[in-house]
């Protein structure tokens, strides 16, 4: 019979971006560590990944380092900055449940040799390791972090997968139950939230933290003392009395956030569960009967259909005119100086590194937004995220002015994000275009408003373009770039370029009310508020997209804030009055300054529920009808968008979804859910894909 090597060897595919791993012995006091890095040839923008392949070559540094006598200990870092980002899904995409099933076994015999080899293991965890470049870590005796690595996590069970490599059962058992629910299933399902360095120190996941600038030596000395016996590693004893709770505790997250829906995230409590009274083989065993078996739902293959689209399709937008276009940007422009405008100052001065300064009606307002920037940067420094230097020159970066000659003149990107209302922004841009360069690109972030519009009365409105952002601007990776009738391609070519620098998820729109997501959320606002106001209640309503969207509508009305969906739906109700609807609940809630739907305890406000008037003969929906009723809503909506030429192709469509709005990877965004479900056919005649 083949052994799981030979099998794996037969699967080897050319589409792998194989990471090989190189070993070499470092000799220090009292001992010498065979280290192995982890590398695929690539510069820190791609990643690690083990594919069959990957995991082969560690397997032959591995056992090189085991046979070497004079090794007394391994170690396992990776390239600058990375570890490994997990399995290379493309290198076993073709290959079905049987490659799934290979690559599984492989990576449990592979790995497990770090903890039976008879050497003592350390993981050098020197950057970003999900999936399985944290696995590879956890199986090892010991481990060291970075404490400014930016991305440590398990994010399989938001991919329609779960930890197979050992991590649904190590977790729980190395930092018990609860933790563990924290990392498998609590983050992942939180739109990929994964831990920084320190953070995952102080979960448990390492036994020391040291900087970064050198840290894989202080790592190697602090691996020489412990193998020397001059330092001993202590752990908490894990509680298994209060693995119940954590269960409990996952139990309630799945239910909330995936409706049960999800099989992946039914299947990581159950492995949770068993690993407080399995062993070792019995857990990873399961580990790879659980893979198996869902490599065969449909939630996998949307999770593939979403992993492609955030790999490929974002680093490629369809339409972007060519790069060589492109203007230099030296210097950033924002017009206000107010929250958003100050979350762009920072966003600008920490990837593109020029000189970004905020402009307002006074310069106290202006002096507001630096230091509100000064405060986010000495935060990231407290973080171990940037080290003192960088912060003061990225402080150093931005100033406040309230005279936009002086500060705009030699500025080759200028962003407004003033107040909402079309007068006021075509005012702002008049008077920026009497003071900046011929080649100054105009941006606004408006979230609905036409930039054609916006821009007609300019002498120069092909210079204009839309760059609308997402709340909160650091974390959301959308960024929707808008062309106006008259916008020139040199602008466009700016504009992409300045997103690519911002590290930012950019998709091309044609100028249309709300663009792609604020049109698509505004209608799921109207359909959900028209069958409110005639009887449902909001609770039935909050409970029917439970595994569909990222949170109930009105606890997402709620975080977007109630003015600013009316004034949304408001300008989509002018536009397309015969589809959107603007509720008089919704006008009374706004016109009273509530906030939000529900209070601090998370029950409805007492107060909203009044203004909620109850109509002479309600029709009562349930959470099945209401969700149907909604979702043929948003099929004919993104079907009309396509008609329109807003995107490109659904694809973009389910991008912007997954990107700006939260839309879960094993749902595949928004059209392809659509499809599986049979509602895009039964709502507008056709499938998307």
């Amino acid at each position: 019979m083949s052994t799981i090597f030979e099998r794996a060897e037969a699967i080897v595919s050319d589409a792998e971006r194989v990471t090989q791993a190189h070993l070499r012995t470092v000799a220090l006091p009292g001992a010498t560590i065979g280290l192995i890095t982890l590398d695929n040839g690539e510069d820190h923008t791609k990643p690690n990944t083990f594919g069959p392949a990957g995991l082969l070559s560690l397997n032959t540094a591995i056992d090189a380092a085991l046979a070497d006598e004079s090794i007394d200990a391994i170690a396992v870092t990776g390239k600058p900055f990375i570890l490994a980002a997990g399995a290379d899904l493309t290198s076993i995409q073709g290959g079905g449940p049987d490659a799934v099933r290979v690559v599984a076994e492989l990576g449990h015999a592979v790995f497990r040799k770090l903890q039976d080899g008879g050497k003592p293991s350390f993981g050098l965890i020197n950057g970003l390791a999900l999936g399985g470049g944290l696995e590879v870590a956890l199986h090892c005796t010991y481990r060291t972090v970075m404490d400014s690595a930016p991305a440590l996590g398990l994010p399989e069970v938001m991919l329609g997968l779960v930890p197979g490599w050992g991590g649904a059962w190590l977790v729980p058992n190395l930092v018990g139950a609860d933790k563990a629910v924290t990392l498998i299933l609590e983050n992942p399902l939180n739109q990929g939230k994964t831990l920084g360095g320190q953070a995952a120190y102080e979960l448990g996941l390492a036994d020391a933290v040291f900087n970064g600038a050198d840290f894989l030596e202080q790592s190697l000395l602090w691996a020489a003392s412990v193998v020397r016996g001059e330092t001993t590693v202590e752990r908490p004893e894990v509680d298994r009395d209060a693995w119940d709770a954590a269960i409990a505790r996952a139990e309630g997250i799945v239910a909330s956030k995936t409706g049960g829906a999800s099989p992946a995230a039914k299947k990581a409590v159950e492995l949770i569960a068993a690993a407080r009274d399995t062993d070792r083989d019995a857990g990873f065993a399961a580990e790879d009967d659980a893979l198996h078996a869902l490599s065969q739902t449909p939630e996998l293959l949307a999770s593939l259909y979403s992993f492609d689209l955030v790999q490929k399709r974002a680093k490629r937008p369809a339409g972007a005119p060519d790069k060589s276009l492109a203007r230099p940007v030296t210097k950033v422009g924002i017009v206000g100086a107010g929250l958003m405008a100050s979350q762009l100052a920072l966003l600008f001065v920490r990837r593109l590194e020029v000189p970004v300064v905020l402009t307002d009606l006074d310069q106290e307002r202006a002096d507001k937004g630096v230091a509100y920037v000064h405060a986010e940067i000495d935060k990231l420094l407290a973080k171990g995220r940037i080290n003192q230097d960088k912060a003061n020159r990225h402080k150093a970066l931005v100033s406040g002015a309230t005279d936009k000659q002086v500060a705009f003149g030699d500025a080759d990107f200028v962003i407004e994000a003033v107040f909402e209302e079309m007068s006021v922004k075509k005012t702002v841009f008049a008077d920026v275009e009497k003071v900046v360069s011929a080649g100054c690109v105009l941006a606004t972030n408006t979230s609905s408003l036409s930039i054609t519009e916006m821009a007609a009365d300019l002498e120069h409105p092909e210079r204009v373009v839309g760059f609308h952002f997402f709340n909160p601007v650091a974390v959301m990776p959308l960024l929707e770039i808008v062309t106006g009738e008259k916008t020139d391609d040199a602008t466009l070519a700016t504009a992409f370029a300045t997103g690519k620098a911002l590290k930012k998820t950019s998709i091309l729109v044609k100028d249309s009310p709300s663009f792609i997501v604020n049109r698509l959320l505004g209608r799921f606002m109207s359909e959900v508020g028209r069958i409110v106001d005639e009887g449902t209640p909001v609770q039935v309503a909050d409970g029917a997209f439970a595994g569909i969207a990222p949170m109930p509508p009105f606890m997402l009305l709620s975080l977007v804030g109630p003015a600013i969906a009316l004034h949304n739906n408001e300008t989509l109700k002018r536009a397309f009055p015969d589809r959107f609807y603007v509720s008089p609940a919704l006008e009374r809630i706004v016109a009273a300054r509530k906030p939000a739907y529900y209070g601090p305890d998370g029950t409805l406000d007492p107060e909203v529920e009044a203004m909620l008037e109850k109509p002479a003969d309600p029709v009562v929906l349930t959470a099945d009808q209401v969700r149907a009723k909604t979702l043929a809503g948003l099929a004919e909506e993104a079907r009309l968008m396509l008609d329109e030429g807003v995107v490109a192709a659904p694809q973009d469509i389910d991008l912007a979804m997954i990107t700006g709005a939260g839309f879960s990877f094993w749902n595949g965004g928004l059209t392809f859910m659509l499809d599986v479900a049979g509602i895009s056919e039964q709502a507008t005649g056709r499938r998307f894909h």
